[in-house]
């Protein structure tokens, strides 16, 4: 009986440390990466883009984690049609060769159950690199709306345009771009 009793504990506690990750599939009606510079020291403009696609899969008990994020980079929306187009443009986004700007995580960091921050790559205008996004404000529940478990999260990065081949202005136009992302994400 002993044995009996040790042996199931033993497959408990093997069954709480290899709980299976979970993946969500980003909501594109309520993910919306934005971004916001400089505009000659006058103000600070701020636009977004509009369709985002990608998967955020998390192992709390493992405290591991990856993401993958999708920006289709031709639904800029600045609040007017002339700069759309303009940000576009080959100086800058160059959405006719790079439609995409991508972000794949190579370690998600968790400060005991939350997660801090995420780093990763960064993909734009065809030229990678290393970023990290801090996680400013995070929580997994069961959507009220929806009945499925989801996550969401409000992240933040500051890089340089320049570093992506997009310095047209500078400094005049700030180089820093700051980059914030509002997204909520639900297993299918």
């Amino acid at each position: 009986m002993k044995k009996l009793i040790a042996l199931m504990f033993t497959a408990f506690v093997s069954s709480q440390a290899y709980a299976a990750p979970e993946t969500y599939a980003i909501d594109n009606s309520h993910t919306y990466p934005r971004f916001s510079y400089s505009h000659f020291g006058f103000s600070t403009q701020l636009s977004r883009f509009d369709k985002t696609s990608g998967t955020i899969t998390i192992d709390k008990e493992a405290k591991t984690g990856s993401v993958n994020v999708m920006i289709d980079t031709t639904s800029v929306a600045t609040g007017s049609t002339l700069f759309n187009e303009h940000i576009q443009g080959g100086d800058f986004l160059d959405t006719a060769h790079y439609p995409t700007a991508n972000f794949t995580s190579t370690k998600v960091n968790f400060d005991e159950d939350k997660i801090v921050s995420v780093d990763g790559n960064i993909t734009l205008k065809g030229i990678t690199k290393p970023i990290t996004l801090k996680v400013n404000n995070s929580k997994c529940a069961l959507h009220p709306m929806l009945q499925k478990d989801a996550c969401g999260a409000d992240v933040s990065a500051v890089l340089k345009r320049s570093d992506f081949n997009m310095g047209k202005y500078a400094p005049n136009v700030g180089d820093e771009v700051t980059l914030s992302l509002a997204v909520e994400a639900v297993k299918p």
